[in-house]
């Protein structure tokens, strides 16, 4: 699942599966494929922005239908979930296995990686058992070229029985093929012979036992074959799915009944139990495939892989791998940090002349001044803020360490600690996802199958920070801990001490899954198959685009739906009075007394507060309520920032429990949305809001502490 508007957006949250045509020739077309072959590169670069997305039905799997168009025909793309088998041990399998059998589809096509293509037939196999309308997409061609791999792309289509195209899916200029081939299997006019996995003896005589009552009662609905073979392995995840297709128990029927029965009477005659019938049919695809492979691949250099292996075994070494993994964090961070100050600030000062000229408007109108306050100075004043803080740190992160191929080796490394806390290993790409936005991480726990372990995952999303956070991480640390000057040493030993920041908050997420799974969540934690993929340049400037694209709908839903009223009520608390004292004053002076427990004032805990439904506001609201302003307001430098605190009592230790605090906090109010959609949960969303707030306080209380005593 790619962090973008359609896979994280509040829309993927809750709505189901219905395929949309925009005319009634449409034809529906299944993308399959691997985890890492360039699916979705695929799908992207064929349907552009003209996507959609949902659940399906009963799952928490997401989604994306798209459109596109050739000479011939119009086509609607559904981009099923990435999986290695159609053998359904998860949800994605089942539903893509369900898809490609009872979706209506008019052809699959199975997107392949041209580097590993062998181990990829076995879903291309698998696929070509329940449908005859197949093309195979083997993608990633110039990868194979670079590393000396040769396909016979004709003679892999004549051994296949299917029609083959070679893609580079990030150059449109290479899916002309693919499209052209794609019209040609929808007409029918390229003939189609789709080759068949051959079993051993004994099950291909159970087959042919059973085989001819399935198929006089699914003649025309679903491969008889492919339905024998899975009525003989019992596949319970599919017995569902086919009574509501076929609108009968096809297990109730007396000619299918008895056949099943002895054609596994003949099963167990052999000694051919479910578990031994499973294992031989996976060896008959792995032959199968080996088998093509042998006669269409070249490989014509040997250590073809050798620079990838050489870079993981630093990568992923139990010695190397985390303190590199640190390292490039921390490089990360150093140009998220340089990089998005100029698109953030040219974001702002487009916004904020907008805001000019709204006023200029609204003057003009004669409108009142409390209307033009609420509207403007509130809600649109924050808005503007929230979007052009958020979105240039978003963008340049995740396409440096979703582009690269470095996120998976992420997961990897941190599989061990995770399996220590009976956590689930895919944690660690949801944690990774939780940097850019916790709510985006909350989505992506859907790619964990254990309940047990897809809640604490949701639970413990927060304590890594997100990008919403880093504006006010990055300001302190700078200012009480680096200095103001800007230069290039002063951003690197900020990217650092953010790291470190970062690092604590890694450490709580393994200490908070531990306790939660040793207590109230008690589980043993499950195993899963995780692809490492080559490592690729990234696409700096191509992913950027379309990046900003993709997100820039979610962060202006999330904002209209969270960040507005958030907006209106700040602007409200600092303009309306009570005995000469606005509101915020009011509520700052009742909190402080406790904010001081915590090395902090009430106008520090009031700005968190008032933060909840966007994090990017805290700094100006702190700067509004210091200021005495009626609206939230920018800082012209960090030196003056610094000026102010220093003149509001501030020292180290309140710049250390300001730090913390950002770190270990309640999850804002779209993350706290998303995880009661996830889990139809009050108690555990009021879990994942305490479970952060608590410790971030007790740890900000012992530091306080700490720096009174040795002061």
């Amino acid at each position: 699942m790619g962090l973008t508007k359609q896979s994280v957006g509040m829309g993927a949250v809750d709505s189901g599966l219905e395929i949309k045509k925009q005319t009634p020739d449409d034809k529906i077309i299944a993308i399959a494929g691997n985890p890492n072959v360039g699916k979705s590169t695929l799908f992207n670069n064929l349907t552009g922005m003209n996507q959609h997305t949902g659940n399906w039905p009963g799952k928490t799997v997401t989604n994306a239908q798209g459109y596109c168009k050739t000479k011939e025909h119009s086509y609607v793309l559904v981009d099923i979930p990435g999986t290695y088998s159609l053998m359904a041990h998860s949800a994605e399998e089942e539903v893509a296995r369900n898809f490609i059998c009872f979706g209506g589809s008019d052809g699959v096509v199975v997107v392949c990686d041209a580097t590993c293509l062998e181990r990829n037939l076995n879903l291309v196999l698998q696929t070509m058992e329940i449908s005859d309308r197949v093309l195979v997409c083997v993608n990633l061609m110039d990868e194979a070229a670079r590393k000396n791999i040769t396909i016979d792309l004709k003679g892999l289509s004549e051994k296949l029985g299917v029609p083959v195209a070679g893609t580079i899916a990030r150059k449109k200029r290479s899916l002309d093929q693919l499209m052209k081939q794609l019209d040609d299997l929808v007409e029918g006019t390229q003939t189609a012979s789709p080759y068949q996995v051959e079993y051993s003896p004994i099950i291909e005589q159970a087959i042919a036992m059973a085989e001819p009552a399935v198929k006089a009662r699914v003649e025309g609905k679903v491969s008889s074959r492919w339905l024998t073979l899975k009525l003989l392995d019992s596949d319970p995840s599919l017995m569902k799915e086919l009574r509501e297709y076929l609108n009968e128990d096809i297990l109730e029927v007396p000619e299918i009944s008895l056949a099943l029965s002895q054609a596994r009477e003949h099963l167990a005659k052999y000694g051919i139990t479910n578990e031994i019938l499973k294992d031989r049919i996976v060896a008959a695809l792995v032959a199968s495939a080996e088998k093509i492979c042998r006669d269409t691949v070249q490989f014509h250099k040997n250590g073809y892989n050798e620079g990838d292996r050489k870079l993981d075994k630093i990568l992923t070494s139990r010695f190397t791998g985390y303190p590199v993994m640190i390292g490039m964090l921390a490089v990360v961070f150093w140009l998220t940090i340089t990089g998005a100050n100029y698109p953030s600030q040219m974001l702002a000062d487009a916004l904020f002349r907008l805001q000019d000229q709204l006023t200029k408007a609204f003057m003009a109108a004669g409108a009142p001044q409390w209307l033009h306050g609420l509207l403007i100075l509130g809600v649109y004043r924050v808005l503007a803020w929230v979007v052009s803080v958020m979105l240039p740190p978003m963008a340049i992160f995740f396409t440096l360490l979703e582009d690269s191929g470095y996120l998976p080796r992420i997961a990897y490394n941190l599989d061990k600690p995770f399996k220590s806390c009976h956590a689930c290993g895919k944690q660690a790409l949801t944690m990774c996802m939780g940097f850019g936005c916790n709510a985006a991480g909350i989505v992506g726990c859907r790619i964990i199958d254990s309940p047990r372990e897809r809640l604490i995952a949701m639970i413990t999303n927060n304590f890594v920070p997100c990008n919403g956070r880093f504006p006010t991480l990055i300001a302190i640390i700078s200012m009480f801990f680096v200095g103001v000057s800007g230069g290039a040493f002063d951003s690197m030993l900020s990217a650092l001490l953010l790291t470190l920041f970062i690092v604590l908050g890694v450490c709580m997420t393994f200490l908070v899954s531990k306790a939660l799974s040793m207590t109230v969540l008690k589980g043993i934690p499950s195993s899963f198959t995780l692809e490492l993929p080559p490592y690729r340049r990234p696409q700096i400037g191509k992913v950027i685009v379309r990046s900003i694209f993709d997100r820039t709908l979610f962060v202006l839903g999330r904002a209209i739906a969270v960040a507005a009223p958030a907006g209106l009520l700040i602007w409200v608390m600092a303009n309306v009075q009570v005995n000469g004292i606005t509101l915020l004053a009011h509520c700052s002076g009742f909190l402080d007394p406790f904010a001081r427990l915590l090395g902090m004032d009430g106008v520090i805990l009031m700005a968190f507060i008032l933060g909840l439904p966007a994090n990017e506001i805290v700094i100006p609201v702190l700067i509004m309520a210091y200021t005495a302003q009626s609206s939230i307001t920018d800082f012209k430098s960090l030196s003056s920032l610094h000026t102010l605190l220093l003149g509001q009592g501030w020292t180290v230790s309140t710049a250390v429990s300001m730090l913390i605090l950002c770190v270990l906090h309640w999850p804002c109010a779209t993350t706290l949305l998303t995880i009661k959609k996830e889990t139809h949960s009050l108690k555990w969303t009021a879990l994942a809001f305490l479970l952060p707030t608590c410790m971030g306080f007790l740890l900000c209380f012992l530091v306080t502490c700490a720096f009174r005593i040795f002061s």
